[in-house]
């Protein structure tokens, strides 16, 4: 079969169908299936402690598509998913806090004063009501605040503002009820997962494999969504409120939904976090973490999940090294590479990636331009 430069710009410089961030659905799936392949494979090849590292990042991937798909697809910008990253991860760390008392009330409790355990603890108790409140607490809280805040076209920076306030409360909260929530040192010194011990580096393996199970899960439901009629109008709100609105859909109900959606798999996110860090802690409900993840979503680039993938992975890939090196300097290097973006890469690293396709594109049209051209010569 003979190569023909023409079929290779035709092939770059198709008009992708369906898509926001300029790649073909072909082209995310493909790229989404390649990261989904490396990271599958890493724990071939690096020691135990750096396959819970890479275990966080993939929590963390499925916190950016969580954002993006409010953010990069809705414009909804949510400085407090923080929040529910850290009631997820509480849902989780209970359960495993009280399998690890083995009956008797968690050792912070007993130092606090208390004899009996909270009621809203007796949920956690058990597997299936551990795992239920997990899904249940994010996703509530998330449908509330977002029908009052929506309902009354709060919108933009004020929304914004009022997520990072929201991040503040929820701090302020758990550190001031240390008999119930273990205050600043948050929940730790756990034992045993679902009956697995986590001091065998088989569970962080097994548990690795379902944080990637869950990522991809998170992919394929998102696609779902962004493909449906709900994803237009949800893109049709992004471009044009108050246009989608007067064409007779009710706003406040297709943001409510995505905004309970995203807290959902955020919450979810927070949970598999717990087993790879050991530690669940309100500093994971900070303003800070949220404004993270709002990073990571700006680098890989909005609007795109595989952009948001790749963000959250690349950020705290440089974090990671940048930290062990130089640790006095890794948070001015995050703030900084965030500044950098914004001002020279506005459509993040997906963004640079359709920048270089469109110019190898011109540049091969050139080159045909020229072929033709010798060829006509000759004739």
């Amino acid at each position: 079969m003979k190569f023909k430069i023409s079929d290779l710009y035709k092939t770059l410089s198709a008009e992708p169908a369906n898509t926001i961030d300029g790649l073909t659905a072909k082209g995310k799936n493909g790229a989404f299936a390649i990261v989904v392949f490396i990271v599958a494979l890493l724990p071939l090849f690096i020691s135990p402690f750096r396959v819970s590292l890479v275990g966080k990042y993939i929590t963390f991937a499925i916190v950016a598509m969580a954002l993006d798909l409010i953010w990069g697809y809705t414009g909804i910008l949510s400085l407090g998913h923080g929040v529910f990253f850290g009631l997820g991860g509480y849902g989780l760390g209970m359960y495993l806090k009280l399998a690890a008392s083995n009956g008797k009330l968690p050792d912070f409790m007993s130092w606090s004063g208390r004899t009996t355990l909270p009621w809203f603890w007796e949920y956690y108790q058990s597997a299936p009501g551990a795992i239920f409140m997990i899904l249940l607490v994010p996703t509530v809280l998330a449908i509330i605040l977002g029908y009052l805040t929506f309902t009354n076209r709060i919108k933009g920076v004020y929304f914004s503002i009022l997520s990072q306030a929201l991040a503040l409360v929820f701090v302020t909260l758990f550190i001031g009820m240390q008999q119930f929530t273990g205050g600043t040192n948050g929940l730790t010194d756990f034992d045993k997962l679902f009956g697995l011990s986590l001091h065998n580096m088989n569970t962080k393996y097994i548990w690795y494999y379902v944080a990637l199970g869950f990522l991809i899960l998170t992919y394929i439901v998102f696609n779902g969504v962004l493909k449906s009629k709900c994803g237009r109008v949800l893109v049709a709100i992004r471009d044009g409120e108050n246009r989608t609105r007067f064409s007779g859909y009710y706003v406040a109900m297709y943001k409510t939904f995505v905004y309970a959606l995203s807290a959902l798999f955020t919450g979810i996110a927070g949970a598999l976090f717990v087993p790879f860090s050991g530690i669940i802690s309100p500093s994971e409900m900070s303003i800070s973490n949220s404004i993270d993840m709002a990073i990571w979503v700006a680098v890989g680039g909005r609007g795109s999940l595989i952009g948001a993938v790749i963000g959250a992975f690349v950020v705290n890939l440089c974090k990671t090294c940048v930290s062990e090196n130089f640790p006095e300097i890794w948070s001015y290097f995050i703030g900084l590479l965030f500044v950098l973006v914004v001002m020279f890469l506005p459509r993040g690293l997906t963004g640079v990636f359709m920048d270089a396709r469109i110019f190898i594109a011109k540049k091969i049209k050139t080159m045909i331009s020229s072929e033709k051209s010798a060829v006509s010569e000759e004739a």
